[in-house]
């Protein structure tokens, strides 16, 4: 479904530099889409891609898609598929959960590779917010109703709906028709 390379930042921060491949190339069964880690050699990647020179700025503004170090996957999916409404799409045993929203291959993934049995984040270094656009001021009001039938704690500013997840990344989820 992608090609992507892994790296860190000068921060420590795990950097996934990915292209997605065409939507009639992937692959689902049984409503989980299919994912492998196969070797990508970036020598032939770069030769086939580039599309830019040195210095140009253009591109998108934001990111496809983030994974999260988390403690555990169950806590993952009872709060992003259960509460919050996101829709798995692959999983690696107990330890790593996609979701997405639309049919998307993943919009979030978590996962305990770093992180197994971590508790809430202590402030560091690292990713500080996590923001989300929903397509409607609809879909950002249902999402505030799940949260408040779950009992979650949620910042409400009429354009901005904030909470925090089990181990305290912050996030804003946003309506795209809202702006």
């Amino acid at each position: 479904m992608s090609q992507a390379f892994y790296f860190n930042d000068p921060e420590g921060n795990g950097v996934e530099l990915y292209w997605d491949r065409d939507r009639t190339a992937w692959s689902w069964t049984h409503g989980r889409v299919e994912m492998a880690t196969l070797m990508l050699d970036p020598n032939d990647f770069l030769r086939e891609f580039k599309t830019t020179e040195p210095g140009d700025t253009t591109g998108p503004a934001s990111v496809g898609h983030i994974h999260l170090s988390v403690g555990d996957v169950a806590t993952a999916r009872e709060f992003y598929v259960n509460r919050l409404g996101f829709e798995t799409t692959a999983e690696l045993g107990s330890s790593a959960l996609f979701v997405s929203a639309g049919g998307y291959h993943h919009h979030m993934a978590m996962n305990t590779w770093n992180s197994r049995g971590a508790g809430k984040r202590r402030l560091a270094l690292g990713l500080g917010l996590v923001r989300i656009e929903v397509p409607t001021v609809d879909d950002l009001k249902a999402l505030s109703d799940r949260l408040h039938h779950h009992g979650l704690a949620q910042r409400d500013d009429g354009r901005i709906l904030g909470f925090d997840d089990p181990w305290l990344n912050r996030i804003e989820v946003t309506s795209k028709a809202g702006k």
